[in-house]
């Protein structure tokens, strides 16, 4: 099997071959789109992302020989234009995503309520996140892309991904430390109250 490098650069005399690329990542490029958008938006982002790379194709650095970042990156800025779409992501994010973040916390949280709190309180630190950090972040968490991918896909040097991964973290994490005093105070608060014979 040729890597993704020698099928882009036999597809710009080729063209057909270019369909081997697609067969190896359309399910990666989807299933990254879905978990951003929801499954009605992500068949549109794979469909452009790989119109866009295939009219790219010429430009592709062929020293890189996954295409995977790059077809990710791709993928990420289509995403963008969503942007409206994006925030019924924010609906359908699973406490997957908040384990990976802050699991402490996660299980701290004894009661549905507790948990469903700690899941708003990411999905609006989440949003608030500026977007070059919330796409390296869902990059890492969703893409499943490590920090040099993630540098490709983004077209930054590492270090800057790394920054990015720390802030996010740091500020993802502090929200679920917020919510955890809250849910100490509330607990409190019960606790407190006068019982009624």
């Amino acid at each position: 099997m040729s890597p993704d490098n020698e099928v882009i650069e036999r597809s710009i005399l080729e063209p057909a071959v270019f369909e081997t690329l697609y067969a190896r990542d359309a399910t990666s490029v989807y299933r990254y789109a879905a978990q951003r958008l929801g499954d009605h938006a992500a068949d549109d982002v794979m469909s452009e992302t790989f119109l866009v790379a295939f009219d790219r194709r010429a430009a592709y650095d062929v020293t890189v020989q996954s295409a995977r970042p790059w077809l990710l990156g791709i993928a990420t800025r289509l995403i963008r234009r969503h942007a409206r779409v994006e925030a019924i992501a924010w609906k359908g994010m699973s406490a997957d995503l908040a384990a990976q973040v802050a699991p402490d916390f996660i299980e701290q949280a004894g009661a549905r309520i507790d948990a469903e709190r700690l899941t708003r309180r990411l999905k609006k630190a989440l949003r608030r996140l500026p977007v070059a950090d919330r796409d390296t972040l869902l990059l890492y968490a969703w893409g499943d892309l490590d920090y040099a991918s993630i540098a490709q896909a983004m077209q930054v040097p590492v270090g800057t991904v790394r920054s990015r991964l720390n802030r996010a973290r740091r500020k993802l994490r502090r929200a679920a430390a917020r919510t955890s005093i809250e849910q100490e105070t509330d607990h409190g608060r019960a606790d407190a109250s006068p019982q009624h014979a």
